[in-house]
């Protein structure tokens, strides 16, 4: 849990509230650790999926799926699931651990692994696999700040040194490209690269029960294909792919790891044609904007998803995912010349105040955007204020106001937890000149 467990925070606590993405924002915890370590405490016993398969739930479900020759468990949820999740499992079967299969590398699906591992059991992942391990390693430092600012927790002290690449902390026994197949106990397992929500990705089948494990590449909410702690891009059309390929199985089950199982063709075909369908549309208008000579921002404005295909974004935003799928198409180059240099517009914000009067009466036209429900540019405003004047107290105050207007008005979790973390921090500073 030290060494990578505590680097996934964010996203742990965005996959926790998806089961949750109907619920209002008056109904998120106030503690976002509570809903993390609480999800699932509840369960008294397995969920009996069908005759085989067997369900905990949690911070990241556990599956088992029974055989005559041993048992396979499909992700392994975070530490301080995993004993709670193996003692309602094992009170089903408690007959050896064949294989482990992780969807991907992300720790709400692998943390549990050593509380499963025997001394024979085969762990399968995706080639990806040990290379994402890499990827979070090398930024171990940047996440563990981020992360830190999602939770409102102690900031942790920037690493000393760089630990280099340090493979997989979970090694895997077995790693495939494109497919992997086994039998035990009579069950064939067909095991499919699925990239979506990372490089990794992949999908069980088992055709037997028509039953397929489809990790994170379905939520009950608009996924994030930009994640606001940060990611490697994270191609739309990945999602599309991968989908089509589950779609195509004709499951009769589908096991996400976050949230409850989809039971019946035509309530998967449903719910998973939809989820498809608006990844793409947003996909389609967001090239068809950039086609058009189109920037950035007027997009994230513009594309909305029509009525049929609106599945919420209380997890991940159509403007982020926008973006996302803008700038992982072509980076970060706007074709204004003053962005090709080291100097950001901020850096000529002090100048301009004190043309326009000075902190406070800037900081003043900040605080008239946050009364009139203005909050994004009432931010803006304040900060060329505080650029001037760092500690003017009408700029914090303005700042600190449009940042409760937006908090008032989210129903995302991701974007409350950045919220929550701003409010801190602009409360201690307001703080900090008395």
């Amino acid at each position: 849990m030290k060494r990578f467990g505590f680097s996934l925070l964010a996203l742990l606590f965005c996959s926790a509230i998806s089961v949750q993405s109907q619920s209002s924002q008056e109904q998120m915890p106030a503690n976002p650790l509570a809903l993390v370590r609480g999800t699932g405490q509840d369960q008294q016993e397995a969920l009996k999926v069908n005759e085989a398969i067997y369900q905990a739930i949690g911070f990241g479900n556990t599956f088992m799926v029974t055989t005559a020759a041993g048992n396979v468990i499909v992700d392994t949820s975070m530490p301080f699931n995993a004993a709670r999740h193996k003692k309602l499992l094992q009170a089903v079967s408690n007959a050896p651990i064949k294989y482990i299969i992780l969807t991907h590398g992300h720790g709400d699906h692998t943390g549990g692994v050593p509380m499963w591992r025997e001394k024979d059991t085969q762990i399968i992942a995706q080639k990806n696999y040990v290379e994402f391990q890499h990827y979070q390693a090398r930024l171990a430092g940047f996440y563990g700040i981020r992360n830190a600012a999602q939770f409102a927790l102690p900031i942790p002290a920037a690493p000393t040194s760089w630990a280099g690449n340090y493979g997989a902390t979970i090694a895997p026994t077995i790693l495939f490209d494109e497919k992997h197949e086994f039998e035990l106990g009579g069950v064939k397992f067909e095991i499919f690269s699925t990239p979506g929500e990372t490089a990794d990705h992949l999908t069980v089948w088992i055709p037997k029960y028509k039953a397929a494990f489809i990790g994170d590449n379905y939520y009950d909410s608009f996924p994030n294909i930009y994640t606001l702690r940060g990611t490697e891009p994270r191609p739309a059309l990945n999602y599309i792919n991968s989908l089509n390929k589950a779609l195509a199985l004709k499951p009769e089950i589908v096991l996400p790891s976050h949230g409850m199982p989809i039971v019946g063709n035509a309530e998967i075909v449903k719910k998973l044609t939809r989820y498809r369908d608006a990844i793409q549309y947003v996909h389609d208008e967001t090239v068809k904007g950039m086609n058009a000579g189109k920037d950035v921002w007027t997009l994230m404005n513009e594309i909305k998803l029509p009525p049929a295909l609106d599945v919420g974004e209380s997890y991940g935003k159509l403007s982020w995912s926008i973006r996302g799928i803008y700038e992982g198409y072509i980076g970060w180059f706007d074709l204004n010349p003053a962005t090709m240099y080291e100097k950001p517009a901020s850096s000529v914000y002090a100048e301009v105040v004190r043309l326009a009067g000075g902190a406070e009466a800037v900081a003043k036209l900040a605080m008239q955007h946050a009364q009139a429900g203005e909050a994004v540019e009432a931010l803006h405003t304040a900060d060329m204020a505080l650029a001037a004047d760092a500690k003017n107290r009408t700029a914090l105050q303005a700042k600190l106001k449009a940042l409760e207007v937006l908090r008032s008005r989210c129903k995302n979790s991701n974007e409350r937890g950045w919220l929550d973390f701003s409010i801190n921090q602009v409360k201690s500073r307001l703080d900090s000149l008395k």
